[in-house]
């Protein structure tokens, strides 16, 4: 990405894209010996700090000193490493320096200036320096040193115009380039445009990521995360079972491991960066589910309540590890980049009493233990999430805008997210779960799953009604008012 970019441009949005290489053995040394170099670069830096700080001297934090010194030490220093990829390693340690001085001189004397050296440092070169075509990237090297050609193994999801950098990356046991693209905010047809005075609350949770409501006309979004739960709780159990069955062969203090050991270790890094991978795919299916209900419903501002004060109380044992698994951080900065790309703002609120406040009468109720809430107030009965949202949307900054009247009487779309995940498809069984047993005599046997081409639902039930099971047809809703 270029530092300084022409004023006459619209607004843009960088987004970023990790896609995997093909190497062969010799791409794959290359590779490696880039961010070895990188990492030399790293611990030059800190070692020149070290001598300055012991002298007692004023340390080189700046980017421009920085390139000084490596201008200094000459061609052909840091192994295949141009300077492009050098320097870009000196950005990252001038941003890291500055970023803990900031914070210092805020108050936080805990937060320590970069000082851990690091055998593999991330290299990027940015635009003008390297060449795509296709699959294939055309990585600089040093003077004298052949470019490195890789090949990535899907497309770049951008366009090629749009692609600013590239940085190489060896996280989870593999070699991945991270392109970063300069995209520009969407723009809509005469008529489709989004309002800045349509509001959406967005209440937050784990059971459902997203519950969003439209109080301009009463419509409501519900995204179930049963599926992302699950998956938290059967990696949980894995990874808690495969730590009790290899606890008793681990080296002890001082002691080198087998390579048995290195290679069930291996494994243990690659299972954990797969069920990252898959978690963070479903939250981003998630949140594109919500940011495509709002451009059809021309919202121009999302309320989000912000819930990251609870994740500071004690609740227990079972339900603090329920907020730890929960990514509210990651949740929120995914929700604010897809919601910049669309061209809607973002506002936080505080969250707190929308659950159990009735989104008719306003009144304080009790909060309910299930998913619904009935008001005794008044005559408002339904789902306790989108009943939160509707509140929400009534704590936006400057005030509600939308009437009172088509409040809480529209349409509820239910979506899932997740779809991808172990035991979400046809079989709704995660192949870690252990066999089934047997069904008892006389029953009809396990319950048949729900058709693969269902995604979602769309549901014609106005908010302020009661749910109940129909007997007549199977997995079938009616409404009842109250």
């Amino acid at each position: 990405m270029t530092r300084r970019r022409n004023v006459d441009t619209g607004p843009v949005v960088h987004r970023t894209a990790r896609i995997g290489l093909r190497l062969t053995r010799a791409q794959r040394q290359r590779c490696f010996g880039l961010l070895r170099s990188a990492g030399d670069v790293w611990a030059c830096v800190l070692e020149i700090n070290a001598w300055r700080r012991r002298r007692g001297d004023r340390p080189v934090a700046s980017f421009y000193e920085l390139c000084g010194l490596l201008s200094a030490s000459g061609p052909g220093t840091f192994g295949e490493l141009n300077t492009a990829g050098a320097r870009s390693v000196l950005r990252r340690y001038s941003d890291a320096w500055f970023s803990a001085a900031a914070r210092r001189k805020a108050g936080h004397s805990e937060v320590r200036y970069p000082r851990r050296r690091r055998t593999l440092m991330p290299v990027r070169w940015y635009h003008g320096t390297f060449a795509l075509s296709g699959r294939q990237v055309r990585l600089p090297a040093a003077r004298g040193c052949p470019p490195l050609l890789v090949r990535l193994d899907r497309t770049v999801p951008y366009p090629a115009g749009t692609v600013r950098s590239v940085t190489l990356v060896f996280d989870a046991g593999r070699l991945w380039l991270d392109v970063t693209a300069e995209l520009p905010i969407a723009s809509y047809r005469p008529g489709t445009a989004r309002d800045q005075n349509r509001v959406a609350g967005v209440d937050l949770g784990i059971i459902h990521p997203y519950a969003a409501a439209n109080p301009a006309d009463g419509t409501a979004l519900l995204v179930s995360g049963r599926a992302i739960r699950a998956e938290h709780r059967m990696h949980l159990a894995d990874t808690k079972a495969r730590r009790r069955g290899t606890a008793r062969h681990a080296p002890g203090k001082g002691q080198k491991g087998s390579r048995r050991w290195r290679k069930m270790r291996r494994r243990a890094r690659l299972i954990e960066a797969r069920h990252h991978r898959r978690t963070r795919q479903a939250l981003h299916e998630a949140t594109t589910t919500l940011i495509c209900w709002a451009v059809e419903q021309r919202i121009g501002t999302l309320t989000v309540g912000d819930p990251r004060d609870v994740l500071n109380k004690p609740a227990g044992r079972r339900h603090n590890l329920r907020l730890r698994q929960w990514q509210i951080g990651r949740t929120l900065q995914i929700l604010q980049d897809k919601a910049a790309l669309a061209g809607i703002q973002v506002h936080l609120v505080d969250e707190r009493g929308t659950s159990s406040t009735c989104p008719n009468c306003h009144k304080r109720i009790s909060k309910p233990r299930g998913r619904n809430m009935t008001c005794p107030h008044c005559t408002f009965a339904g789902h306790r999430d989108i009943a939160a949202a509707f509140t929400i949307a009534t704590r936006t900054p400057g005030g509600a805008i939308t009437p009172e009247a088509l409040r809480c009487s529209g349409v509820v779309t239910h979506r899932r997210a997740g779809r991808h995940l172990p035991g979400a498809g046809p079989a709704r069984r995660d192949p870690r779960r252990r066999p089934s047993r047997p069904s008892a005599p006389g029953s009809f046997g396990r319950r048949r799953p729900a058709s693969p081409s269902v995604v979602g639902s769309r549901s014609l039930t106005l908010v302020n009604e009661d749910p109940q099971q129909r007997r007549d047809q199977p997995g079938g809703r009616s409404w009842t008012p109250h």
